[in-house]
């Protein structure tokens, strides 16, 4: 008994009185952070780049008493092989029936049109053989998404076709497919840009309500222009459906795609290595400069990646300067006492409020309010269209902004505190005044700490979601909060973002299993654009401590 009393005690003056058991406790805990956070980019990775790599078409024969719950038919399921996974069902033996593990394929099959599904799924255990078919085709279109076939012809806008057989027939193709895209770009740049000005200008002369002849004549001007342009645009959508592909499922459906739906092709089982790394470059900037299409499912996410980055940048604006006010009166001026010590609480108590109640907030004085009023004193003609009385890029800002100032100001009021009192005394003793002191000593002394709190709040302005869905995020926006229309700058547009993008692709697309690649694609790409904000911000901030290291004695 006296020795285990002694080994405690011995234990207690050794290791405990020296706090190594806490030590290991705490670099376990930091371990298992890192261990943690390293498994989720893990899984993030190893799901989003997948996406843009070309995988091979495999054939899947299937054995002959399985054929008929085949839903595309046939005897055979054609397509990309998406994952693997451990599948209990029921197993017929001499005992009775029993629960047995089975490995189930999904496959990707494409060809919605025709099956009305993308994927196919099949027991590893009723596939005869895995093949690799030479020829087969995958096919990208504007609607229904990926086709998998096997060409027939091409047939030309003359009435003639070129065979599959021919060997002109892939000059053909790449050269209607090129043309294709051309033109696709010409009637986009029409309908969205000539057009859309156009008609900007026919609504500003129908609302100023002017009846002169000068106004008449620059309207019947902007009517022919539109006429013109609209024929234009028809005349080129007619050429894009002039041609077609002929082509055959791998379960034997004869299908015609026009050349104006075409997008790419590629034969995935001859592609070299050296081709399938530059496919994957390209469809990885293809990711990121397309628009989306089929539903946010297809395409790229160029308007999500620019709304997310403008919204950020324009509350990373908003907020500094409010921040960095509010914290210089509260550390400066104010007189020390309850009152005060009862707004830091409040301050520090903003932050842990629910980032939905920002966005209600938002809602209803930003949008409703500030915006309402603003139409009613600036866009009285254009009521009761609202144009900032609706939710925008700036109203998701500034609400954003109300969100994370808290944290400028906690931080920049510690960066304050940090400055050494010596420093004050002797800018004073100097004959400044005390805003000279705080301009010229205190405020770029403290610009690290003021952008640590900048850090802190770019990094969870750009990944909320919940406020921005009340005050201008939508699914698919028309157009940029930027491009090239005067005043070029137009704030009150509504916006995309990555966050709800990946909500939307998660939760309301209606093909979950077609949408979950892209997922995890957004999701790299919000993470690695939050990263890159926050290194821009961390670099400026290790540039300015070094400056501002010889201050401090």
């Amino acid at each position: 008994m006296s020795d285990a009393r002694n080994g405690n005690l011995e234990f207690q003056r050794t290791y405990a009185a020296k706090g190594e058991p806490f030590v290991w406790l705490t670099a376990m805990g930091l371990a298992v952070g890192l261990i943690m956070v390293v498994a989720l980019l893990g899984i993030i990775i190893s799901n989003g780049l997948p996406v843009f790599w070309p995988s091979r078409v495999l054939e899947f024969q299937l054995k002959p008493d399985i054929s008929n719950s085949v839903p595309q038919g046939g005897d055979k399921i054609v397509g990309e092989l998406v994952q693997k996974r451990m599948k209990r069902i029921p197993v017929l033996n001499e005992k009775g029936i029993k629960k047995a593990d089975q490995t189930e394929l999904q496959v990707f099959v494409g060809n919605k049109d025709t099956y009305g599904l993308n994927f196919a799924f099949a027991n590893q255990g009723d596939i005869a053989a895995v093949t690799e078919p030479k020829d087969i085709y995958r096919i990208e279109r504007l609607e229904y998404g990926i086709a998998f076939g096997y060409p027939k012809s091409v047939k030309l806008a003359n009435g003639q076709s070129v065979p599959s057989t021919d060997a002109t027939f892939s000059t053909v193709l790449a050269q209607l497919c090129a043309e294709s895209t051309a033109r696709r770009h010409d009637i986009e740049n029409i309908e969205k840009h000539e057009i859309g000005q156009i008609n900007k200008q026919l609504n500003d002369l129908r609302i100023s309500q002017k009846s002169d002849s000068q106004s008449s004549e620059k309207l019947s001007a902007l009517d022919a222009q539109y006429k013109t342009l609209a024929t234009k645009a028809s005349e080129l959508r007619a050429t894009q459906s002039a041609s077609s592909l002929q082509y055959t499922t791998p379960t034997g459906v004869d299908r015609s795609l026009a050349i104006g739906e075409l997008v790419s092709y590629t034969q995935p089982n001859q592609l070299s290595t050296w081709e399938r790394i530059v496919l994957f470059a390209r469809n990885f900037l293809n990711f990121l400069w397309e628009n989306p299409r089929e539903a946010n499912t297809e395409g790229g996410i160029f308007p999500a990646i620019f709304g997310t980055f403008a919204m950020t940048l324009l509350m990373s604006v908003a907020v500094v300067p409010f921040g960095v006010i509010a914290a210089i009166y509260l550390r400066e001026y104010a007189k020390q006492g309850f009152f005060l010590q009862c707004v830091r609480i409040a301050v520090n108590n903003l932050a842990g409020v629910p980032s939905i109640v920002f966005g209600v907030f938002g809602l209803g004085f930003f949008v409703y309010f500030v915006g309402g009023s603003i139409d009613q004193l600036f866009f009285g003609k254009y009521l009761p269209t609202p144009t900032f009385g609706t939710g925008g890029v700036f109203w998701a800002a500034l609400t954003l902004a109300l969100m994370t100032v808290p944290v400028v100001i906690v931080s920049t009021e510690e960066a304050m505190a940090a400055v050494p009192r010596g420093i004050r005394e002797g800018s004073l003793s100097c004959g400044a005044s005390k805003w000279q002191t705080i301009q010229r000593i205190v405020l770029p002394a403290s610009l690290p700490g003021i952008l640590t709190g900048l850090v802190l709040a770019m990094a969870r302005g750009a990944g909320e979601v919940a406020p921005l869905m009340l005050v201008g995020v939508v699914k698919l926006a028309p157009s940029l909060p930027l491009d090239g229309d005067f005043p070029f700058a137009h704030l009150e547009r509504k916006f995309m973002h990555l966050g709800f993008h990946i909500y939307d692709l998660g939760f309301q697309s209606p093909d979950s299993e077609a949408a979950k690649p892209m997922v995890f694609a957004t999701a790299l790409l919000l993470i690695l654009l939050v990263i890159t904000l926050n290194l821009a911000a961390i670099l400026t901030r290790e540039k300015l401590r070094k400056k501002y290291a010889g201050s401090a004695f």
